[in-house]
């Protein structure tokens, strides 16, 4: 189990991977506006609990566990943020902002309930996979659902 702080920048990792295909210490850092120490500190901290592969001055990069568990993160901060945006009606700014602060404080039981609560209202899916934020199986129905859709329409 990790605290939130390093769930933080395992989601700047994971962010960061994806668009600029390498994670920098540098651009941990500009991201989270931290100094590179803290950063250091927190790769060390991830690599002890096998998220990521680093060795000073290399290339940092996420396990398999670490990618499995940046996916989470990122799916929690989008159930919170789709709910923030597209239920209560806020901005997107301000729903982004709150969604990181909300998403750091909550429970995946509370998680899990918020996105059901979501899928039903938007009409997302059916969440018939018995969804849990730990198995991510709530992208999955909408995946299935808009392929579907895809496919119907070809």
């Amino acid at each position: 189990m990790v605290s939130k702080a390093l769930e933080e920048y395992l989601k700047t990792m994971y962010v960061l991977q994806i668009k600029n295909k390498e994670i920098r210490v540098t651009d941990i850092a500009q991201q989270m506006n931290c100094s590179k120490p803290s950063v250091n500190k927190a790769i060390n901290n991830l690599k002890e609990n096998g998220l990521v592969n680093y060795e000073i001055y290399g290339k940092i990069e996420l396990t398999e566990k670490g990618l499995d568990l940046a996916k989470k993160i990122l799916e929690a901060y989008d159930i919170v943020y789709v709910f923030l945006k597209e239920v209560l009606g806020l901005p997107e700014e301000d729903a982004k902002k709150e969604a990181e602060k909300i998403k750091l404080n909550m429970k995946d039981n509370t998680v899990n309930q918020l996105a059901k609560y979501v899928h039903k209202v938007l009409n997302l899916s059916n969440l018939d996979c018995d969804y849990d934020i730990a198995k991510e199986r709530c992208r999955s129905c909408q995946r299935r659902k808009i392929k579907q859709g895809v496919e119907n329409n070809e």
